[in-house]
């Protein structure tokens, strides 16, 4: 993803997109935090006292299942937030966020977010437009789990960590891959198998080296490009993203 969006102060994108008028009312309120690898922000059904905005940290949203079994829908690194929902609507959290990759974050209290939300149209707008690409992020992650293999899943996955990583060795061990993929342990462990023989990777006591990221690119599904793509983009959305736009969104 795009690192020209980046907001020099604060290292979240979303934040750097507010107007300053509101980064004024929001920024005393702001409350860095570090998250560790595997850390639950918030159960299913939860209710959430604070949104998050990643400034390293990439936190993962997780459908669980009545048997206890989670997948990975969609995941969060500086571009956006967890916790926008409730400033919009509900307090309520839809899915289990755990933090998928170590780093710094910022919360906020939701009454500071929900007060900015109800003052500020460009507030709206960008929440709105952010929600949006969201969304569409979780809804190719659906098609692409029920469509793809397991191998072209584990590259999409490993390239949208690799970007928010900026090159560093990953953190995960098959099980982790596992859970996050919704994938058997054996054929998580024989997609690495696969992309390490074909030079793509290497990996080794629980962390993941991407040695040809071209490689990578070309063996995943084109779920990875579609979502980058949407989220490079996400940041000038239409003016009227609230009150709707029959002829869809403009390409740049």
């Amino acid at each position: 993803m795009s690192k020209g969006h980046t907001d020099d102060a604060q290292g979240n994108w979303l934040l750097g997109a507010m107007e300053s008028t509101s980064r004024k009312r929001i920024d005393p309120h702001l409350e860095p935090i570090k998250f560790k690898l595997g850390v639950v922000v918030c159960e299913a059904g939860g209710l959430l006292k604070h949104a998050y905005f990643p400034q390293g940290a990439v936190l993962s949203l997780l459908t669980v299942l009545e048997n206890g079994s989670a997948i990975e829908t969609a995941n969060i690194g500086r571009e956006g937030a967890f916790g926008l929902f409730a400033a919009m609507y509900s307090r309520v959290s839809f899915n289990r966020c755990l933090v998928q990759l170590e780093g710094g974050t910022l919360r906020c209290p939701i009454e500071v977010l929900q007060s900015e939300f109800k003052r500020s149209e460009h507030m709206r707008d960008l929440f709105v437009s952010y929600s949006e690409t969201l969304l569409s992020q979780v809804q190719q992650t659906v098609a692409c789990n029920a469509l793809h293999t397991t191998e072209e899943r584990m590259c999409r996955c490993l390239l949208m960590m690799h970007d928010r990583a900026e090159g560093e060795a990953l953190p995960y061990t098959h099980e982790f891959l596992s859970h996050m993929l919704g994938a058997n342990r054996k054929s998580v462990t024989l997609a690495a198998q696969s992309l390490q023989t074909a030079g793509l990777i290497s990996y080794r006591r629980g962390r993941i080296s991407v040695h040809d990221r071209p490689g990578l690119e070309k063996a995943s599904c084109e779920c990875y490009a579609i979502v980058k793509e949407r989220f490079d983009a996400f940041l000038t959305p239409p003016s009227t993203a609230v009150q709707g736009n029959t002829k869809g969104r403009r390409k740049t």
